[in-house]
């Protein structure tokens, strides 16, 4: 199968990262196909730049190649349910997989990740996907994901950390360590602790390859100003 993987930041070492996290945990038969936003912010770490990063992982997804399966890789999700709604094929995101695995795991979940501006955003997207109840907390660091994408080794001891935090004065069941940045990172910062650690990026290609099929994509007649011809064509289907 052919897993499409859009990365709807404009940073090459993100993409190349996420990408290489991804091939470490598909089956052999996977292959990962890894594109990136064509415009926007290098990192996605507040509103306005999750706003154009839905743009961008629109136009990238319009431009890439035909692919089995698709997966949003920005924790978050930006612009998910607009590729779902046009997409004939599934569409995953880091952010909804792996809250919906962990409300599978365990009864309390909560979400490790970088910046803090995703504090109040991430409730926001738990909550619009009606499991707010199910959320523990959401603990941010300092380093946002750019930063611990650069620096992994020098991130784990804050990122287990607040790991801690969640379990233990959150009561967590479970924990997501969120973000393309920290891809890879679960095993070291879970070692030990009382409750899973959840590689989103792990859990996303995972189910990714255990969704199968297609659908009928949206055809929304749409006719629209100065985007690319690609997403523009898509927009215009009838």
């Amino acid at each position: 199968m052919r897993l499409l993987l859009i990365n709807p930041n404009t940073s090459a070492a993100i993409t190349a990262k996420v990408a290489a996290a991804a091939r470490a945990v598909a089956r052999p038969d996977t292959e990962i196909v890894a594109v990136g936003g064509r415009f926007g912010g290098r990192y996605i770490a507040s509103r306005a730049a999750y706003a154009i990063a839905a743009h961008a992982a629109l136009d990238a997804w319009a431009a890439a190649p035909a692919h089995d399966v698709a997966v949003l890789a920005c924790f978050g999700d930006p612009g998910l349910d607009g590729l779902r709604e046009l997409s004939d094929r599934p569409v995953l995101g880091l952010a909804d997989a792996s809250i919906r695995h962990a409300c599978s795991l365990g009864e309390r979940f909560a979400i490790v990740t970088g910046g803090e501006r995703w504090g109040p955003m991430l409730e926001e997207f738990v909550a619009v996907r009606g499991l707010g109840a199910r959320l523990a907390g959401i603990r941010t660091v300092a380093p946002d994901g750019a930063a611990i994408a650069s620096d992994p080794a020098g991130s784990i001891a804050v990122l287990r950390q607040a790991c801690e935090a969640a379990i233990d004065e959150d009561g967590a069941d479970v924990v997501i360590l969120g973000g393309a940045g920290l891809a890879g990172l679960a095993p070291p910062v879970g070692a030990g602790l009382d409750a899973p650690v959840l590689d989103s990026v792990e859990v996303a290609v995972r189910l990714a390859e255990a969704t199968a099929g297609g659908h009928a994509g949206a055809r929304l007649g749409l006719d629209s100003t100065g985007l690319a011809a690609p997403l523009a064509a898509r927009l215009a289907l009838v």
